[in-house]
């Protein structure tokens, strides 16, 4: 009798489980691609790109006999890394104003990031054609940052005022449209 109501009880476990399809246990959970949102990104696909770039600029910079290169060197790459890791963090948050501060904080390190390109060849250590491919990277990161923060700060949206609408039309239109209705009637 006892395993009879054993094996019924396990019967019924395995017909009717605890969750449903819907309701998967945190430990099954399984993403529908195999990448983060932020890797769909054209622009930090680009800041990517950019992070490549760097190095070799750096290594260049420190031969150089001019200048002192190893400040500006380190900001660069400070500011190039806090300009990607901006974007995949603030394409991760939920609300709107505050990806548009991590995308608008990513934006500050971008241009950042062209200073220090500029300070490069302003105290003489590379040339402006050296910097020229990375100051081009650069600005199309900008201008899409620029583009995402508008996408998502509501402060920047146009707004209509709002019209006090009103159903009936005021004494003064009414007198109006009747002596209106009196000349074409006389007519």
């Amino acid at each position: 009798m006892i395993l009879l109501r054993l094996f019924l009880l396990l019967f019924l476990y395995m017909l009717y489980p605890k969750h449903t399809d819907k309701e998967t246990p945190a430990n099954q959970i399984r993403p529908k691609s195999g990448v983060f949102d932020h890797e769909r990104l054209e622009v930090y696909k680009m800041e990517l790109e950019f992070i490549k770039w760097v190095p070799p600029l750096i290594e260049d910079s420190a031969k150089s006999a001019t200048g002192r290169p190893r400040e500006v060197c380190d900001q660069l790459d400070r500011a190039s890394l806090s300009s990607l890791l901006n974007t995949a963090e603030g394409n991760g948050k939920r609300q709107r104003p505050v990806r548009a501060k991590f995308f608008d904080d990513a934006r500050g390190s971008a241009t950042e990031s062209a200073g220090c390109l500029d300070a490069l060849v302003a105290k003489g250590i590379v040339g402006d054609d050296r910097i020229a491919h990375g100051k081009a990277m650069l600005l199309q990161i900008v201008c899409m940052l620029s583009g995402l923060v508008d996408r998502f700060d509501d402060s920047v949206r146009l707004r209509e005022e709002p019209l006090e609408y009103r159903v009936s039309a005021t004494e003064e239109e009414q007198n109006t449209r009747e002596s209106k209705r009196k000349r074409q009637t006389k007519v």
